[in-house]
């Protein structure tokens, strides 16, 4: 039996009519007596005894109700499932990103997400990069945000934004009384630095050492966050990520970028041998447009 066969059977036995089935089909009844008729003839034997215009079903039909109940059942549940699939209903996206961005980029995302699929469910995570490429690998996240490029072979990186490192300077401060560029040997204040494994602060200092210039940090913490918090509390200056400096606040410290620049690059992280789902894929979007309007508010301030 084709499948408008099997539809088609099952509504005359739900509705015990040529009309009452055309009526459940949304089709005509001339439709549903050639469909019927096409079915008798693929399977070589009566369905129904006509008498008097009425249709009875026969032993045969009985028998095969059961059947086609169970797959017209099934059928439903296909077509439910596609249906969500293509709105993104009911699905759950799980992602992970490194706290700075955990912060900075991904609430202006959700507000987006939550009002395109307000049945979707999302699961939020951060984490260091190394344990976000573990999770990505194992199945335990979908997609995954960071500053850096793993380079690994099953993890596919895509540039969602760019921009600089930038210094964070509390107001009062001698960096804060001019504006533009810094250069490393301008740096007065004390730093609030960042741990030695972190890649960009490394790439900083590094770039600090061959300019003869190095950096000493009166402070050292973990996250770009802390390291904002404590400049807009007056302890120090810092050297941040331009997602982490778009949200500091403005009337506490002034921003400048570093000379010569240090190029900051947002990856989207994905398994490479899994494509996203539409709710996931529609994330990246907003996720992308989130960090894009988050530097050109740093750029125009």
């Amino acid at each position: 039996m084709r499948l408008r066969h099997i539809e088609v059977f099952h509504a005359i036995m739900q509705a015990g009519t040529i009309s009452g089935a055309a009526q459940l089909l949304h089709i005509s009844q001339p439709a549903v007596t050639k469909v019927l008729q096409h079915c008798e003839l693929q399977l070589r034997m009566n369905l129904f005894d006509r008498v008097r215009g009425k249709l009875y079903p026969t032993p045969e039909a009985h028998r095969l109700f059961i059947e086609v109940d169970k797959l017209n059942r099934d059928l439903v549940g296909i077509r439910r499932l596609a249906a969500n699939l293509r709105s993104g209903e009911s699905e759950l996206v799980r992602l992970v990103a490194t706290p700075t961005l955990g912060a900075a980029v991904i609430p202006m995302a959700m507000t987006q997400w939550c009002k395109a699929f307000p049945q979707s469910h999302c699961s939020l995570a951060t984490n260091h990069t190394r344990e976000i490429v573990s999770a990505l690998l194992l199945g335990e996240a979908d997609l995954a945000l960071s500053l850096q490029d793993p380079h690994h072979p099953g993890i596919k990186a895509e540039v969602l934004a760019s921009g600089l490192m930038t210094a964070l300077c509390p107001l009062g401060s001698p960096e804060a009384a001019e504006s533009g560029p810094l250069s490393l040997e301008q740096i007065r204040t004390p730093l609030v630095g960042l741990a030695g494994d972190d890649p960009l602060a490394a790439l900083v200092h590094s770039n600090a050492e061959a300019l003869d210039t190095p950096l000493q940090s009166r402070i050292t913490v973990q996250t770009y966050q802390l390291a904002r918090a404590l400049v807009e509390a007056g302890v120090g200056m810092t050297l941040v990520d331009p997602f982490t400096a778009a949200s500091a606040d403005r009337s506490r410290v002034c921003l400048r970028p570093l000379s010569p620049a240090v190029p900051v690059q947002l990856y989207l992280l994905t398994t490479a041998s899994a494509p996203l789902a539409q709710t996931a894929r529609r994330l990246v979007k907003y996720l992308g447009e989130a960090a894009r309007k988050s530097l050109e508010g740093l750029n125009t301030a």
